[in-house]
């Protein structure tokens, strides 16, 4: 470890707390219907779509209502991916000829955007054209995002509304999120991408002359306006196969450092906007420290463990940390740091390949996904996965204090305490029930190209990808197969959807509620006691869940590797 790597780490996060309020004052200005100065130009497109939808921005839906409209739009949106997809080879802007994609993989892939994961089984610059990257894609991008942010703000509306019925408007909160958040911020994103050497172009390959003298065809295409929505929306989905580790989509130091800070830049200002709309920041500043101080604990050890390397190549002469599938530009901190950003944030972009990486290294970020989406997580989805986790954790301080608990001025009872467990329960149930299934079949064992401890670790890490949405992934593991691209594209839904309906109960039933004032015997939920019972109870939950797999795979394989093996 060097002081230039622990530089790099102090100033990404310390860039994010100054933007946490500003970026949390704009969210809370969307979340309540307000103007924002870009209302001036947009606010006739937002009319116009209202009119031309038929929809009333200003009726109220109740949680029932919300869920079934956004669950109605997402399935129409699956489908309708699944057929740019399928007939891509009869689509125009296809300048290499690709055709459609198969039905497994096209299922996988409308499945994998639809839901915010952006899992890839192919390579984009060989299997999808412009006009799929584009509009079956890149649109998913933004609206998989702003449902995400969307939902948040229904749950915000849980706790801060008093004897309501109704939780807000699902096509307003979306729509309002896509016109004036993510797609202004997108196009100077793209701009400034663009200015650092990203291609943004409908050609559909270049040829160049190396320097040996050799021809060699360079695949280009839309990529900075992709690229720029797959940070901020936490999709990560890429535009080619290597993904942010490509340097058509991520260049140099600065892009990379950037592509970082807009992947956490959203899940943080939603705590302060948290905050905000129950009457008190300082709540949202108690979930963000908990985020940051376990986000902060994984990049250490990540980063730890890549720069001690690996022994048994020490032993043979060869110094060092562990170089093996980053690239040089980045080096061993940056990708560290990345690697833990994005499966913190449930994003799935990566500049490194984890399957390279240290055992103990690889299991940082593939335990972050298993944490549910908690450390800052998807865009909306870290915030109410989080505030699920609260629920669980202001219920064990009632039962400590002996009294119904309360949280932000909501008594928490049984129901929305089962309703939370139900969403929590969700992951561990799909992850462990579906890596059961792969690791016992032929199809499934078919896929993972290492044996022993790291061979599980590479399928645990799939439906681990796939069901905390995520899309990440060892790519040691042949998921192109009918098997693997069924199994994980449910795991997909499931983890998304599944999450989602308690979430929304939980809404409903809060803003339905009265307002309970704290008392004398209230448990504080501010300070750093209540910030450390909320991290321990996220360690607590993930760790006996996922410890029996996490030492058949990651541990186990750690261990053996000190013993002098490797697989």
């Amino acid at each position: 470890m060097t002081f230039q790597g622990w530089l790099l780490i102090i100033v990404f996060v310390g860039i994010l707390l100054a933007i946490t309020k500003p970026m949390g004052r704009w969210l809370y200005s969307l979340y309540e219907g307000q103007r924002t100065p870009l209302h001036r130009i947009l606010g006739p497109v937002e009319a116009a779509f209202y009119r031309l939808s038929g929809i009333d921005p200003n009726e109220e839906q109740g949680w029932r209502r919300y869920a079934v409209h956004m669950l109605i739009f997402n399935l129409i949106l699956l489908l309708f991916t699944y057929a740019v997809l399928r007939l891509q080879g009869v689509l125009p802007l296809n300048p290499l000829g690709y055709e459609g994609v198969g039905p497994d993989g096209a299922f996988n892939t409308a499945v994998s955007f639809t839901t915010n994961t952006n899992w890839q089984w192919y390579s984009g610059e060989a299997t999808l054209s412009n006009l799929s990257q584009m509009l079956g894609l890149t649109i998913q991008n933004f609206l998989s995002a702003a449902t995400g942010i969307a939902l948040a703000f229904a749950l915000f509306r849980g706790f801060a509304r008093r004897g309501a019925a109704t939780i807000g408007n699902f096509w307003a909160d979306m729509t309002r999120v896509t016109l004036y958040l993510l797609l202004p911020i997108c196009i100077v994103y793209a701009i400034f991408l663009i200015a650092n050497g990203v291609p943004q172009t409908l050609a559909g390959s270049v040829d160049v002359a190396t320097l040996e003298g050799a021809k060699q065809t360079l695949a280009l295409g839309p990529v900075a306006s992709q690229e720029a929505i797959k940070m901020l929306g936490t999709n990560g989905g890429g535009f080619f196969n290597a993904n942010s580790a490509h340097p058509f989509e991520n260049p140099n130091a600065l892009t990379n450092l950037v592509q970082m800070l807009s992947i956490f830049s959203i899940g943080f200002g939603l705590t302060w906007t948290f905050g905000k709309a129950v009457g008190n920041p300082r709540q949202g500043w108690a979930i963000l420290a908990a985020m940051v101080t376990i986000f902060l604990a994984g990049v250490t050890i990540t980063y730890w463990q890549e720069a001690a390397g690996n022994p048994i190549l020490h032993d043979l002469g060869v110094a060092g940390g562990n170089m093996e599938g980053k690239e040089v530009r980045f080096g061993i901190a940056a990708s560290s740091l990345f690697s833990v950003v994005t499966t913190a944030a449930s994003c799935g972009a990566v500049n490194a390949m984890h399957d390279s990486f240290t055992a103990l290294g690889g299991l940082i970020p593939l335990f972050n996904i298993q944490l549910g989406e908690v450390v800052v997580g998807g865009v909306g989805a870290g915030i109410y996965g989080f505030l699920l986790f609260a629920i669980l954790a202001i219920f064990v301080a009632g039962l400590m204090v002996g009294r119904t608990p309360e949280y932000v001025g909501k008594k928490i009872e049984a129901r929305e305490v089962k309703l939370a467990v139900l969403a929590i329960a969700v992951l561990p149930l799909v992850i462990l029930g579906f890596t059961a299934i792969a690791s016992v079949t032929e199809a499934g064992l078919a896929g993972p190209l290492n044996k022993g401890p790291h061979g599980f670790s590479e399928i645990l890490y799939a439906f681990t990808s796939a069901a905390g949405n995520n899309g990440s992934a060892f790519a040691g593991l042949s998921a192109n197969t009918p098997f693997y691209n069924g199994l994980l594209g449910v795991a997909m839904w499931l983890g998304r959807f599944f999450v989602i309906i308690p979430m929304l109960a939980i809404a409903g039933g809060l803003a339905a509620k009265k307002y309970t004032p704290e008392t004398a015997g209230s448990f504080p939920t501010t300070g750093l006691l209540w910030t450390g019972l909320l991290i321990g109870i996220v360690l607590i939950v993930g760790g006996l869940t996922f410890l029996p797999s996490l030492a058949l795979g990651p541990i186990a394989d750690h261990l053996a590797m000190t013993g002098g093996q490797l697989f």
